[in-house]
């Protein structure tokens, strides 16, 4: 497995979850020089890219988003990650993460781990 991402859940709206993704077999070269995002998918939509940490450490959020979620990265721990606060129903969705360079996703996506917001 690539990208381990997880922390979803059940969670009423106004409430919190934090999202991680674990790049562990990943160089952390590698993990520093890529452009980080984390992406979104709710059904019957197209995945949406709701945030992303840029490698020369820009982060850049979805008007959807901003003054909600915050990105960051451990590169330590080589993992990236999703604060959510005051969820909203429609911010339910499966999120994945994954990296770009040079214009390509650098990974196959995964499973991702899915957000349930209950009004």
């Amino acid at each position: 497995v690539q990208l381990q991402a997880f922390g979803g859940g059940l969670v009423q709206a106004g409430g919190s979850l934090r999202l991680s993704c674990k790049a562990s077999r990943t160089i952390l070269s590698t993990f520093i020089g890529v452009d980080w995002g984390w992406y979104r998918q709710a059904p019957g939509k197209q995945r949406e890219l709701v945030a992303s940490f840029t490698n020369n450490g820009r982060m850049n959020y979805a008007d959807s988003v901003k003054g909600r979620f915050t990105i960051s990265k451990d590169n330590t721990k080589k993992t990236v990650y999703l604060q959510m606060n005051s969820l909203k129903p429609e911010d339910t969705a499966v999120y994945y993460c994954n990296a770009r360079r040079d214009g390509d996703y650098y990974y196959n996506w995964g499973q991702g781990t899915l957000v349930t917001v209950s009004s």
